[in-house]
């Protein structure tokens, strides 16, 4: 199974140039601020989204999933573990391809929610050190 979610992590950081950020927070010692900030700084587009709304990196910040714009890719979850079925559910609504819930979040039910309706599937890992580790930038696509 690591296997497999080394191949998906790989597979997410090489595909998708904007990473819609679930819980994103304007608070600079939150890693909700600072990894999504690093990923922008590697040249990833941020959308974030956070129920207070307002600029976070710089970018308006969206209320829920829902209200995005445009369509939902790769969709980042900085959220309680207990809330990433229901954000599953709405990542697959939205759209969305891939779903990543970071370091020390995990989901068995969201995980069924997110591959059944086909998406890519990361649990468990921070995207920063991910990114460190393969040593990767944003695709240019």
């Amino acid at each position: 199974m690591s296997t497999d979610i080394d191949a998906n992590v790989e597979a997410i950081l090489r595909k998708y140039k904007t990473i819609t950020v679930v819980g994103a927070s304007d608070a600079e010692e939150k890693p909700a601020h600072y990894v999504p900030e690093h990923m922008q700084q590697h040249g990833w587009r941020i959308i974030p989204v956070n129920p207070r709304g307002g600029t976070i990196l710089g970018q308006t910040a969206f209320s829920s999933l829902a209200q995005v714009p445009e369509r939902v890719g790769l969709v980042n979850v900085f959220r309680p573990s207990f809330q990433a079925p229901e954000i599953a559910r709405q990542a697959v609504a939205a759209g969305a391809s891939a779903l990543w819930l970071q370091l020390h979040l995990s989901s068995d039910e969201a995980r069924r929610i997110a591959e059944d309706a086909g998406l890519l599937y990361v649990e468990n890992r921070c995207m920063l050190v991910e990114q460190r580790r393969l040593m990767l930038s944003a695709p240019t696509i």
